[in-house]
């Protein structure tokens, strides 16, 4: 199998397991901060455990600035979790999903702010098309207040997970694995102050889902992209990462009935279009370089400062 032909099916089938989730945080029937606590708990095994079969704990690249860096970075990653969760429960997995699509954006304007860079007019443009679309798919209505939190919380999600993008991608020299060990291993101390253990104890099948999380959404799914980001070309990751909100909102239908309106639907091409154009940039199909294996390359739902947006 070709190598691009192999990236391209792990990085579909991240994408996919990513649309699963939303479904597994509604069934696992826990709390927000319960679903991440475990998520970060679960995940953290499956992580530690590959990477040390994989032996990358040897010469593992970390320095004092850099793990500081991966560790802040896991604090707005696990946040960035908490409040898209929370956006599920308030609005519906579909909304909430590509709300949180407009996390290019953010980063667009953190670069502007933190390094000065300079907003094309051109990205101000699609920055525009991107929040018509926003106004569009949000469908809020005056004195909607449930709708209007939900929306908050998957813009809060965007800004964390944003970020948590702009943090990671100042290592270097360091697996994305690693990183990605660091940051859900800082959310397990994090959280555990909010995290009620005993309203989780009696949650019986609700701990498959829970696991289900960390191993698949989380261990296995991390793997995945990774594994594709070294062997795809930056626009087909770009395209592929679409797959993911398309999922989700295929299956909060068949799920749980969920569906977005007309007007809601003509916002959708809006953002997902303006959200290429902004991280594509001037790259063209000719042929990105791909992401090295041992950058600083994120996940979500991990943390990914290549293209791909993951919960």
């Amino acid at each position: 199998m070709r190598n691009e032909t192999r990236g391209t099916l792990e990085l579909t089938l991240a994408m996919v397991l990513s649309g699963t989730l939303g479904v597994f945080v509604v069934e696992s029937g826990a709390s927000p901060f319960e679903v991440v606590f475990f998520r970060c708990l679960f995940g953290a095994v499956a992580l530690g455990l590959y990477s040390l079969a994989r032996g990358f704990f040897t010469g593992h690249g970390f320095t004092a600035r850099s793990f500081g860096l991966a560790v802040l970075a896991g604090v707005f990653i696990v946040f960035n979790w908490v409040f898209l969760f929370e956006a599920y429960a308030a609005t519906s997995i579909s909304l909430a999903t590509v709300v949180y699509h407009t996390q290019p954006f953010f980063l667009v304007l953190l670069s502007a702010l933190f390094l000065r860079e300079r907003i094309p007019a051109g990205k101000l443009g699609w920055l525009a098309v991107a929040f018509a679309g926003l106004v569009l798919v949000s469908g809020v209505r005056p004195g909607d207040t449930a709708s209007l939190a939900g929306l908050g919380y998957a813009l809060a999600a965007a800004v964390l997970y944003a970020l948590a993008t702009f943090v990671t991608k100042r290592i270097t020299g360091v697996r994305p694995h690693l990183i990605a060990l660091v940051q859900v291993t800082a959310g397990v101390p994090l959280l555990l102050p909010f995290t009620d253990l005993g309203a989780v104890s009696g949650l019986g099948a609700g701990w498959v889902w829970l696991a289900g999380l960390g191993l698949i959404h989380t261990g296995l799914m991390y793997v995945l992209m990774y594994a594709a980001y070294a062997k795809l070309p930056t626009p087909k990751i770009a395209v592929l990462a679409f797959t993911y909100p398309a999922v989700a909102m295929g299956v909060d239908w068949a799920v749980y009935g969920h569906h977005i309106g007309l007007l809601q639907a003509l916002g959708v091409p809006l953002i997902v279009l303006a959200s290429l154009r902004v991280t594509l940039g001037k790259v063209t199909p000719a042929r990105a370089a791909a992401p090295a294996p041992r950058t600083g390359a994120r996940a979500p739902e991990a943390a990914s400062p290549v293209a791909t947006r993951a919960a």
